[in-house]
């Protein structure tokens, strides 16, 4: 299984991508500060690190650097988060040694791309290949497509995320505003009514009769629920 280990102060943001990437099938690793990142590097050999920059007791340029000086982790991909969004931040980070740069706020849908590029890239690794089935319907996590009784669907990106995350949780309700958190991210400050009017672009596309749908089902006052 893929490890990645996730670097970051700020509660909220670590608990976030922490859910997200697990529910992509990986396995996450947390630290809290540069220190304690830079000893589970070592012991525990992630396939993939996410670093915050501005990290207590060591930060996330001078963790980079460490690891790209140690022969035994140095091949370790490095994705850095940072609020510092300038191109000479950019620039410093990358010569720092890290192999992406993502710039806070960012979207879920993006996160998860940049991951999935990045561990493609990386020699000797790959991302794997996961799928959700039910209903009639197939996601394929890896190459972000989604098949009907076997004829590919053309979603859009925030689509095929709030279709993943439905189906991840089928049979459950999860509601408007922790739809938003998942799909949208913890940083999205808009109405809850995106997620409605997305959920009647997704019926559109992959319910037989959108106005009776079988598979997303409106729980009033709660939310949404899918079924097979």
């Amino acid at each position: 299984m893929t490890t990645i280990l996730v670097v970051e102060d700020e509660e909220t943001v670590q608990e976030t991508l922490a859910y997200n990437l697990e529910q992509e099938g990986y396995r996450v690793l947390t630290a809290d500060d540069g220190e304690e990142a830079l000893r589970l590097i070592r012991q525990e050999r992630p396939d993939l690190v996410v670093l915050d920059i501005m990290l207590p007791r060591l930060d996330g340029l001078a963790v980079c650097r460490l690891v790209r000086k140690d022969p035994d982790v140095a091949h370790t991909p490095i994705i850095m988060l940072t609020a510092r969004g300038t191109q000479g931040d950019k620039m410093v980070g990358l010569d720092s040694g890290a192999d992406d740069y993502i710039t806070k706020p960012f979207g879920l849908g993006e996160f998860l791309a940049r991951v999935r590029a990045v561990l493609r890239r990386a020699p000797g690794r790959g991302v794997m290949r996961q799928t959700i089935q039910a209903g009639g319907i197939e996601l394929d996590l890896a190459a972000r497509r989604v098949y009907r009784n076997g004829k590919e669907l053309q979603l859009s990106q925030k689509e095929f995320d709030l279709l993943a995350e439905l189906m991840r949780n089928e049979g459950a309700v999860l509601s408007r505003d922790l739809i938003l958190s998942r799909v949208w991210g913890y940083d999205y400050y808009g109405d809850s009514r995106t997620v409605d009017v997305h959920i009647r672009w997704l019926r559109q596309k992959i319910e037989e009769d959108p106005s009776d749908p079988r598979h997303i089902v409106t729980v009033r006052g709660v939310g949404y629920r899918f079924e097979a």
